[in-house]
């Protein structure tokens, strides 16, 4: 059996509106904002959104692709795939320990070294990352739950709680994953940061049943929010996806989808949604952002 997912720099962009301040980033303020003012915190929350889903989704690629014995062998920093002509070489280390002295628990490190280890995706990582498993994560019921010691991508610090539970009803078909990131923090050099919190719903709609992962194809849904530090804002949103995004494996990016974004204690009556529409299916890093019935296309990273 194969399960293959990828969200690495999928790029995921929920736009979203925010809680702010101006002057000082000392307290956030609920008083009503101006218009530029509303239009500005949509499109920092936006690309903060967007850069922690990017992030943090990638995990599941990780996490799922160590090997067949805690999940499926091949899929995100295992699986290699680079628009180069040159192969990437792989410079992590991967150890894995069974405290019990049974299959399971078991604790699998993924050691990426502390000067920095260049992904078949452009991107550079340093630190561990931390994973148990409760059984192999194609079984109905299992648990992985994935934590970081001192690991950046591209020096951004990442922190927080990854956890996948496989909420598949048996035959296990369709698959069904459910993954939370809990207290997700993204920390920049310059001292801005992005906090994060999501709930995602992953079902794989075709593929399932083909061993090689390339005609797979998921839907995904759910919920998130967060907060963005950024200069002198302090940005705080909500998100949703409202029509399910779109996902195939042999693309970097989402396909299809939407997501409709607020600022958090925003009244019912505003216009300042933002809405991100992901287009029609075609393979590419361009998007449509509507906030408050302004359109313009962005490049999704």
């Amino acid at each position: 059996m194969k399960y293959s997912f990828s969200l690495t720099r999928a790029a995921i962009v929920t736009i979203a509106s925010a809680l702010f301040f101006i002057a000082s980033c000392s307290k956030e303020k609920s008083q009503s904002a101006t218009n530029e003012e509303e239009l500005q915190v949509s499109q920092v929350s936006g690309e903060a959104e967007g850069e922690a889903e990017g992030t943090f989704n990638e995990f599941f690629d990780d996490v799922m692709g160590v090997n067949n014995d805690v999940g499926v062998a091949g899929s995100g920093v295992f699986f290699g795939r680079t628009d180069s002509l040159t192969p990437v070489p792989r410079c992590f280390t991967i150890t894995i320990t069974h405290p019990n002295n049974t299959p399971f628990p078991a604790v699998v490190t993924l050691d990426f070294g502390t000067t920095g280890c260049p992904g078949p995706d452009g991107r550079v990582r340093r630190g561990k990352i931390i994973t148990e498993y409760s059984a192999r994560l194609i079984t109905p019921g299992a648990v992985a739950t994935t934590s970081f010691e001192n690991f950046f991508i591209d020096n951004i610090k990442v922190e927080g709680i990854h956890k996948i539970t496989n909420t598949s009803e048996l035959p296990a078909v369709p698959r069904r994953y459910r993954i939370q990131v809990i207290d997700g923090k993204l920390t920049k050099p310059d001292g801005n940061f992005i906090e994060w919190n999501s709930t995602r719903v992953i079902t794989q709609i075709e593929g399932v049943l083909t061993e090689l992962p390339r005609d797979d194809i998921f839907k995904i849904e759910g919920s998130a929010y967060g907060r963005v530090k950024r200069g002198n804002l302090l940005v705080r949103w909500e998100s949703s996806i409202t029509e399910p995004l779109i996902r195939r494996f042999t693309c970097r990016w989402i396909v299809k989808g939407r997501i409709r974004s607020v600022r958090a204690n925003l009244p019912a009556n505003s216009p300042w949604i933002a809405v991100l529409d992901f287009g029609a299916g075609n393979c590419d890093n361009q998007a449509l952002l509507t906030i408050n019935g302004n359109t313009r296309q962005i490049t999704l990273p």
